[in-house]
């Protein structure tokens, strides 16, 4: 077994941080065995490296090494190029192909950001990792095939997994082992050298004098928070050694090319979270004092036609106790003050009582537009109590008791919005 330091001559791996060393390790002592490695890590961190070492260590060095971008690939074409299709099998599909499977049969397959792939293009890739079979796009007949897989990404997969982007399943089948690779930030002690070895590399391309950094320049570059990683670095290196004709960089210099708003690496509070009552934007704060106007609205309605019919304050009060607390309080003096304005409201035109049916159709038919006005509500604002009800019953695990509260309104109500909406 070769040691981690004759890996990194060989593959020209630069860096001796301990979380880089035992990624290697890990990348060697896996390499023997057939098992699926997920390599993970930032954008730009160099986890292509090990995939190679994993190949060129194991028994299938001799057969095929086939490197694939699953980002890269438009979804409707990826099941074409991992698994071929034959002739026929979709417009344009002139003659038979062969997929990357069939192709690296004995060989390694490194699928490069892996959390990109289709959910259908999952469910093909589980079979292939559980018993080694696939089926080519436009066909029926079963083919076996022999790869090992070792895949990477740079995407959080646990959230993945909860966004429902990314099968559970597969996920434990790629990271039988897991290879993480840590960001250049947490490779302090290499990030001078890496610059050094990049310099050179570009200086013997371009043959020219090779760049050298100041004192001060040194401590810029250990400082910046390198966000791009490993490429970001390279990529500077290369601009530095290609534009300036003064050979040595000053700090002044370096932080020409340094993006303007990242120079430090002081941590910052980022509040990740929102409340259970926030809203989004000034709009659907709108629209929910709306929806709690509109709700308002409603129960008033309801109290004045039960007032309407009967004309008596004392069953109305008994009757609809849990509404009139809504509107106008819990307290007795709210409550006084509610029955006040009623007995001041009763001297009006509302009679003691319905003397016969066609008074009652009388009476509602004056108060038809109340009914109207329901309905002349816009499209946007029913839209949006349905979808305001909807998050407020996520927010709480359909707790319709808490999102009542939350909305405003009571229990029955809400229940009887859900019924409604056929939520």
């Amino acid at each position: 077994m070769e040691s981690v330091q004759a890996i990194k001559q060989r593959f020209g791996i630069i860096g001796n941080t301990p979380a880089l060393n035992r990624a290697i390790e890990k990348a060697i002592q896996v390499a023997p065995t057939d098992i699926s490695v997920l390599v993970t890590g930032e954008s730009g961190v160099g986890k292509e490296s090990i995939p190679k070492i994993i190949h060129q260590l194991s028994h299938r060095k001799h057969n095929k090494y086939i490197a694939v971008n699953c980002g890269a690939i438009p979804e409707g074409t990826i099941d074409s190029e991992l698994f071929g299709h034959e002739k026929g099998a979709f417009t344009g599909a002139t003659q038979a192909r062969h997929g990357y499977f069939e192709v690296a049969d004995g060989g390694t397959i490194f699928l490069d950001e892996v959390g990109e792939l289709p959910l259908t293009t999952q469910v093909r890739l589980l079979r292939v990792l559980e018993n080694g079979e696939f089926i080519k796009v436009g066909s029926s007949k079963v083919q076996k095939t022999n790869v090992r897989i070792v895949a990477a990404t740079n995407v959080n997969m646990f959230e993945a997994i909860e966004k429902e982007k990314f099968r559970e399943d597969l996920y434990y089948r790629l990271s039988t082992i897991d290879i993480h690779l840590p960001p250049l930030r947490e490779r302090r002690d290499d990030i001078h050298l890496l610059f050094r070895k990049f310099a050179s590399d570009f200086a013997l391309k371009y043959k020219m004098p090779t760049v050298k950094l100041t004192d001060n320049a040194i401590q810029l570059l250990l400082k910046h928070r390198w966000s791009g990683n490993i490429r970001q670095l390279r990529n500077i290196a290369e601009q530095l050694s290609v534009l300036e004709q003064n050979r040595t960089i000053t700090s002044e210099t370096l932080r020409s090319y340094l993006p303007a708003t990242v120079g430090t690496n002081l941590p910052a509070v980022i509040k990740t979270s929102k409340s259970e009552s926030d809203f989004s934007s000034e709009r659907e704060i709108l629209y929910k004092v709306l929806f709690d106007m509109k709700s308002d609205l409603n129960d008033l309605k309801k109290l004045t036609m039960e007032l309407m019919k009967t004309g008596n304050v004392k069953d109305v009060e008994k009757d609809h106790e849990g509404l009139i607390q809504k509107i106008y309080g819990d307290s007795d003096d709210d409550n006084n003050e509610f029955e006040e304005a009623i007995t001041e409201t009763e001297v009006l035109s509302i009679p003691e009582h319905v003397t016969s049916n066609d008074e009652l159709i009388e009476t509602q038919d004056k108060y038809h537009f109340a009914e109207e006005i329901e309905e002349e509500e816009t499209l946007s604002l029913h839209d949006k109590e349905l979808e305001l009800i909807k998050k407020s019953l996520e927010r709480h695990n359909g707790k319709r008791k808490l999102a009542a509260a939350e909305l405003g309104i009571s229990e029955r109500t809400l229940y009887r919005k859900i019924k409604q909406y056929d939520l």
